[in-house]
């Protein structure tokens, strides 16, 4: 059980895993045979001017955050390459790599929806520069986020699922590292730069968009090639150690760096329900410290953003107090939230088809089951 006590438990048929997350196979007819396709979704009724008022737009909140984050890009470097060589350099390369290898994850989300400046081609400017350090093709990481949006957690359908089931824990733990992923995404934009797409890239990005996802591969890997011939350069001119240096600032940050993204994101839907409609079921709020909350620009409110993903990320706060009376409790902290979703994970790997089902506070108006109704046996008891 949750630490929360007035959680309720919900299994299906064990039988029904492991399951096909492919975009092209069973689950995608399935999933559109049982009517979750670009389905109806549950939202909190939020009054017309205060929604309004909430998804205003505005470049100021996100050009302070920005300008304080580039700062510390490089406050950071330059202590890591000032104290080289001692164990002063360690913390600093420690923070250098979060804000390369995690805060730009959030930041990448947030300018993929066009919601973080008011402004665009500043969105589009810092989409670009996350896409690049969270080594992710710009063009397909924004149709595939697109889709999850539409279709949250629906198996055949969102190709942004992290827990995939059976659950294999190592690559759970090692993605911590950024080791397994980082070798992927390499893989996908070497493939994506020799012109290639997969059949589930296929699915989501519309043909007149590959040429651009090409080219965009094609830019990163050129970059990557750059920082590694850097490295060859210095060693070959006998720099030693120094020369790990161009690694440390470009593309090693994504690998030691990105603990943090990871930590956060693995919270937003562990643990909870596949193929339903209402985001209150399959996406998880936690509360965060304001450090977390900075790098993870407030997407803590998770339940908030799927239900409402226009709010901009400064707003969510505002917009958690205005509906919160109509979501489960939040977890109260990070580790709140680990406790929580560890258990229900584990569960799962013993139970096929089991999520936790969140209790709702009194008042709140209950999980429209109606809006589940197709949902296949094994999702829903």
């Amino acid at each position: 059980m949750s630490a929360n006590s007035a959680n309720m438990e919900t299994s299906g048929q064990s039988a029904a895993l492991p399951r096909d997350y492919g975009l092209t196979g069973a689950s995608a007819r399935q999933a559109v045979e049982a009517g979750l396709v670009a389905a109806e979704w549950y939202h909190t009724e939020v009054p017309r001017k205060l929604m309004k008022e909430l998804m205003q737009r505005s470049d100021q909140p996100a050009i302070r955050d920005t300008i304080l984050w580039a700062v510390l890009h490089v406050a950071f470097a330059a202590g890591g390459i000032w104290f080289w060589g001692s164990w002063w350099a360690v913390p600093f390369w420690f923070a250098y790599g979060v804000m390369y290898g995690s805060a730009c994850d959030a930041r990448w989300h947030e300018c993929g929806h066009g919601t973080a400046f008011r402004t665009r081609w500043m969105n589009d400017v810092l989409y670009h520069i996350c896409s690049f350090q969270v080594a992710r093709n710009p063009v397909n990481w924004r149709w595939s986020h697109a889709r999850h949006h539409t279709d949250t957690i629906i198996v055949g359908r969102d190709p942004e699922i992290a827990w995939m089931h059976p659950i294999a824990l190592t690559l759970k733990a090692l993605a911590y590292t950024g080791v397994v992923e980082v070798w992927q995404n390499l893989k996908t934009l070497a493939r994506n730069a020799a012109g290639v797409l997969s059949p589930d890239e296929k699915d989501y990005v519309p043909e007149s968009e590959w040429p651009k996802a090409v080219f965009w591969a094609r830019v990163h890997m050129a970059i990557y090639a750059a920082a590694m011939m850097t490295t060859i350069g210095m060693l070959i001119a006998g720099a030693g150690w120094k020369a790990a240096i161009p690694l440390l600032l470009v593309g090693g940050p994504r690998i030691y760096g990105c603990w943090h993204m990871v930590m956060t994101g693995l919270l937003q839907h562990g643990g909870l329900a596949e193929d339903v409609l209402d985001h209150r079921l399959n996406s998880r709020t936690v509360y965060m410290n304001p450090v977390s909350r900075f790098i993870y620009w407030n997407m803590g409110y998770h339940v908030e953003h799927h239900m409402f993903p226009m709010v901009p990320y400064h707003a969510l706060a505002r917009l958690h107090e205005a509906i919160k009376h109509d979501l489960p409790p939040a977890n109260t902290s990070i580790w709140d939230g680990y406790r929580e979703m560890f258990q229900a994970i584990m569960r799962q790997r013993r139970e096929p088809g089991y999520y936790l089902k969140r209790a709702l506070p009194q008042g709140a108006k209950p999980y429209r089951e109606e809006l589940h109704a197709a949902v296949p046996e094994r999702s829903l008891a």
